[in-house]
């Protein structure tokens, strides 16, 4: 079995944050991104890169991180007990996409290796990451190819892959206090290290790599479409509920806070324009109560009537 290589899974993400961006400039066509390089204490440190006030994205950001530390944070340890006491390394690319237009969906991508060391022991690593999609107004064409995409990618890895990593992204992005997803899903794995280095590093190359061939058909059918006022104001509200699952569930929120990441980099997923309204309930047999009655439940898209 082929030993962890973290220094070609850095050489990687590093080519992955760039064409990302690059790939996003042109959706967007007017704005581009700024990078801002940081450095960590502890160890390590990253890029940050970030737009904002394009033509089509309100925000975007691209963060690429490579940190180190003498002891394995608390929300490590929590997920992975037997960790407690290790050091680590860990190295990713994350990104979430904010756009101006309610009519595309914002949404996240991350790929991430750990390992965690100790002596006298072998290395424990792992790969994770995924991608999911929080749509404001249904349109149904834009799920199920997001979905098909995302199946598309599993499937040189067997056909039992798509399914559980879709299933596990449902689980994932759940707001328990509100009863409801946080948007339509996409993929969601952690823990891979299994058949090996070489067969994780692929499908974690294959997940970041194919994440804006799931996106950019979606932002080029909706991004001249028209919009309102009121489309725009529950397109802020519905972005509250981004900012919850943030702060109070996402693993990789908590674990940069805790190892004392740049905090900059680390809330840029956070939306730039954002409201809450208190007893909101949308208007009967409205796109807005479609998206709560049909959309914010986890179904297997792929096999709707069309």
């Amino acid at each position: 079995m082929a030993l962890p290589d973290a220094s070609v899974v850095k050489q990687y993400l590093l080519s992955l944050q760039a064409s990302i961006c690059e790939g996003l400039e042109a959706l967007d066509g007017k704005a581009t991104f700024q990078a801002e390089s940081w450095e960590r204490a502890e160890g390590g440190g990253g890029t940050s890169r970030v737009l904002t006030k394009g033509k089509v994205f309100e925000q975007a950001g691209v963060n690429f991180s490579h940190v180190m530390g003498a002891a394995m944070p608390a929300s490590a340890t929590a997920h992975r007990p037997e960790l407690a006491g290790r050091s680590f390394e860990a190295m990713g690319v994350s990104l979430v996409i904010h756009p101006n237009n309610p009519f595309i969906p914002t949404t996240h991508a991350n790929v991430r290796f750990f390992i965690a060391h100790k002596e006298g022991a072998d290395p424990v690593w792992w790969f994770g990451g995924g991608f999911d999609l929080t749509p404001y107004y249904p349109f149904e064409e834009d799920v199920v190819s997001w979905h098909q995409a995302a199946a598309d990618i599993c499937a040189p890895f067997g056909e039992d892959v798509y399914p559980k990593y879709k299933k596990w992204c449902d689980e994932y992005f759940f707001l328990p206090h509100r009863n409801e997803t946080r948007g339509v899903g996409g993929l969601f794995f952690d823990d891979l290290n299994e058949p090996g280095f070489e067969k994780s590093f692929d499908f974690m190359q294959a997940v970041g790599s194919g994440f804006l061939t799931a996106y950019a058909p979606i932002v080029e059918r909706n991004k001249e479409l028209e919009y309102n006022d009121d489309e725009r104001q529950f397109q802020l509200y519905r972005r509250g509920r981004y900012v919850e699952f943030n702060l109070v569930y996402d693993r990789g929120t908590l674990f940069g806070l805790q190892t004392g990441g740049r905090t900059e980099s680390i809330l840029m997923s956070m939306p730039p324009l954002v409201r809450w309204e208190y007893g909101f309930t949308p208007e009967e047999d409205s796109q807005e109560a479609e998206l709560y009655e049909r959309y914010l439940k986890p179904q297997d898209w792929l096999q709707l009537e069309r």
